[in-house]
């Protein structure tokens, strides 16, 4: 089936309205959008995401249906509006866009993690020369931390061996040793991190 169909991961749509995002704020956005943008090579958002919109309809929580959804009525979107992900949609379109494992459909790994409220998966080019390490808080209101078990002896870096990865969203790099690492992330500050695996330091 994979030669013929590609799941697309939407993060939203014009009607569902889960309560993730309702209760969520921001950081529930910016979570489901590094999601949708890299569990899949394929993905779409609905208008008012990157405006954060999220009224529903009834009380909040109860319902799973958009105040004024677009299905009903043309709406005129306030594309400066305060508060909106625009700047990190277009950051994660700019990663997708210039890694190669991202544009993969059935190269996706999943990874163990110490803490369930941390989602570890990567995802390597055909030829390993390009490697993405996805760490993502699912949790949008508390920080997050715990170790993470990625394999690195498939990337050809041994037990020992000191490499650098580097946070795409954040232009952070940090050194990692082994398979076992510690990342801690506050869905405040970030929800996620899309680490680019790089070579040891010698």
């Amino acid at each position: 089936m994979r030669e013929y169909y590609r799941g697309n991961f939407f993060a939203n749509t014009p009607d569902i309205l889960p309560p993730v995002l309702q209760l969520g704020g921001r950081p529930a956005f910016r979570m489901r959008l590094v999601l949708a943008a890299t569990l899949s090579s394929v993905y779409g958002i609905y208008n008012g995401f990157e405006l954060c919109e999220n009224t529903p309809r009834g009380v909040p929580g109860a319902q799973e249906y958009y105040q004024d959804s677009e299905m009903y009525q043309h709406k005129v979107w306030d594309w400066n509006r305060p508060g909106n992900i625009i700047d990190d949609v277009t950051r994660i379109n700019r990663i997708r866009r210039d890694n190669p494992a991202l544009h993969q459909y059935d190269n996706l790994r999943f990874h163990t993690s110490d803490n369930d409220q941390l989602l570890v998966y990567s995802k390597a080019s055909p030829d390993g020369s390009n490697i993405i390490v996805c760490v993502v808080n699912l949790d949008p209101y508390w920080p997050q931390a715990g170790w993470l078990d990625v394999p690195v002896f498939d990337w050809g870096i041994s037990a020992d061996q000191p490499y650098v990865v580097h946070d795409l969203l954040s232009d952070e790099r940090f050194t990692w040793r082994g398979n076992w690492n510690w990342v801690r992330l506050d869905p405040s500050v970030r929800p996620a991190h899309i680490l680019r695996v790089e070579r040891a330091n010698g």
